[in-house]
């Protein structure tokens, strides 16, 4: 049966504005809004008061290089997914100028069903050189000195980002508009029906289910993800922060819209994207035998998920990739995996 759009009643946490502790809010491991934390940006202010404001503030830092802008057909309902046997994608892309794609998202505004224009995940230091002079996120603590953020920008009219996770920790920042932020634990993974692996709409995995009106004959224990659910609605100038692997379907709610996030990972950049392993995992894993599964569930419980340290018995000259990793060890251990792959 398909069900409308369900009210979940539990909301993220508010923090009033102020000082930002990126660890503090990470070790928490659950989502917060720090309500007005950026209220002070001149995009804030300039979208306050016209979008016409902030497309000039953004533009007056554009160098001219093409952006990839989406657009999808007003059937779509906002929603950037799979068309309908999931053979390909229900929008465009394409490669244009962006004060041209800004332009055509501006003269959508007076639309009565206009098409979705998106522009998503844009380096803002490659494409908007300057931007962050003005405009940027400084943490209390000293997490971007340690772990240097990707800082993005995404701006569009109201579009819906399906349900997705992110490899890296999020701190989003809603700069024109109003988000609606639909949260879910990294547990309620088999909740969300999760889709292909390849191709994706926008590089991750995304939710087969449509949230809007969701077919709960065809995703059944889709109620059981939305009893784990929780939602941040955010105004200009909030910034909403959460860990890594979070599950977020994002809802831009307002005409004209722009989020500007930051991604970090919190390890040395030589630790490498748990993604390759699990590709790899499929690979050498998931077709054996469940008793041999379960033995190297074991295994990898005692040596990458377990509490304990695996090598704390062995001489510290014999622990090899047991040991603490470091920038040369990564290195001996990434050659040593490549030497078994091409074998």
């Amino acid at each position: 049966m398909t069900a409308p759009a369900p009210r979940i009643e539990r909301r993220t946490r508010e923090i009033s504005g102020g000082a930002i502790d990126l660890a503090a809010l990470i070790a928490d491991n659950r989502p917060a809004i720090i309500k007005r934390a950026v209220s002070d940006w001149p995009l804030v202010e300039a979208g306050l008061r016209a979008p016409r404001e902030a497309i000039d503030h953004i533009l007056s830092f554009d160098v001219g290089r093409p952006i990839t802008g989406y657009v999808g057909d007003p059937a779509i309902r906002s929603r950037f997914h799979y068309n309908a046997d999931v053979t390909g994608m229900n929008f465009t892309a394409e490669r244009t100028p962006l004060a041209d794609f800004l332009a055509r998202i501006e003269a959508a505004i007076a639309v009565d069903d206009p098409a979705s224009f998106y522009i998503g995940s844009t380096d803002i230091d490659t494409w908007l050189p300057g931007f962050r002079a003005a405009n940027d996120l400084h943490p209390a603590d000293d997490t971007f000195d340690r772990y240097p953020p990707l800082a993005s920008i995404w701006i569009g009219n109201r579009t819906i980002a399906s349900a997705h996770y992110d490899m890296s920790n999020n701190a989003a920042c809603c700069a024109v508009g109003h988000r609606r932020f639909t949260l879910f634990p990294p547990d309620q993974v088999a909740n969300l029906y999760p889709g292909p692996l390849e191709p994706t709409p926008g590089g991750q995995v995304v939710s087969m289910v449509d949230f809007a009106a969701p077919d709960l004959a065809r995703y059944p224990r889709f109620a059981d993800a939305l009893a784990a659910a929780e939602v941040a609605e955010l105004e200009p100038g909030d910034v909403l922060v959460y860990p890594a692997l979070w599950w977020h379907h994002v809802e831009a709610l307002d005409a004209f819209n722009v989020l500007v996030n930051y991604w970090w990972d919190a390890v040395p950049a030589f630790v490498d994207d748990p993604t390759t392993t699990l590709l790899h995992a499929l690979l050498s894993l998931r077709d054996r035998p469940p008793a041999e599964k379960a033995a190297w569930r074991g295994l990898f419980d005692y040596y990458v998920f377990g509490e304990g340290d695996p090598a704390a018995h062995l001489p510290e000259g014999a622990r090899g990739p047991l040991a603490p990793l470091d920038e040369l060890a990564a290195r001996r251990l990434r050659a040593r995996i490549l030497g078994r792959l091409n074998r």
